[in-house]
């Protein structure tokens, strides 16, 4: 399965990472590629979690991306 995942650098220069199909689905690390790694783990203890507790895996978000010439 594929989620989107948006990560953001916070004040204090530490990189934010969460799951927006995945409420509450949230990590960070001290680098973007650290933010990936953890929120990564998260989605899948969050997906077991859901599994383990017979309740239904969101479907994964889609989305475009659209160049618009300004």
């Amino acid at each position: 399965m594929k989620f989107r995942v948006v990560i953001a650098q916070d004040e204090d220069g530490v990189f934010i990472a969460q799951c927006p199909a995945l409420p509450g689905c949230v990590s960070q690390g001290q680098t973007r590629k650290e933010a990936e790694a953890n929120v990564k783990e998260a989605i899948q203890c969050y997906i077991e979690s859901l599994r383990k507790h017979d309740e239904p895996i969101p479907p994964p978000i889609t989305e475009e991306i659209i160049d618009i010439a300004i």
